[in-house]
């Protein structure tokens, strides 16, 4: 064999072997791009019922804050109506007074805890209904940390 016939050889061989480790190395990253595509596919699904999760919370905190705030509005009305019937059957004018003075106290006293217990479930709502959503944040920051570290 001729100095060209073998270098021509060894030439054929060079690059068949950076074809192969060149179809290889494309082929490893094609690999790490179809698993990271499909852990975003992954995250975007657990997104979609983290936000179905957190907007259900959302209404049935709504819901709830709805009710005590019509239950406290209807028992504040009869509570007035109550005041008022009794300011108007009092014998005297001191009495009148005193049975007035009573009920705006309560009626002060009731009011300052009613919104006590109206700010404790805002806020409870608040923290459950954006718990899911600080939860997909927390997983996508690891989503992105396993890629960048593969």
């Amino acid at each position: 064999m001729t100095k060209a016939e073998t270098a021509a050889g060894n030439g054929f061989k060079t690059a068949e072997i950076n074809f192969n480790a060149g179809a290889d190395a494309i082929k490893a990253g094609f690999d790490k791009a179809i698993a990271g595509y499909d852990s975003v596919v992954g995250y975007g699904k657990d997104n979609a019922e983290a936000l179905i999760k957190s907007a259900t919370l959302a209404g049935k905190g709504a819901e709830t804050l709805h009710n005590e705030i019509y239950a406290y509005a209807k028992q504040s009305m009869e509570d007035s109506i109550a005041a008022g019937k009794a300011i108007l059957g009092a014998k005297s004018v001191h009495e009148a007074i005193e049975v007035q003075t009573g009920f705006a106290k309560t009626a002060f006293e009731g009011y300052v805890a009613e919104l006590t217990k109206f700010n404790q479930l805002f806020t409870a709502t608040a923290k459950d209904s954006f718990a899911p959503l600080q939860n997909r944040v927390q997983a996508w920051a690891e989503v992105v940390q396993a890629n960048v570290a593969a």
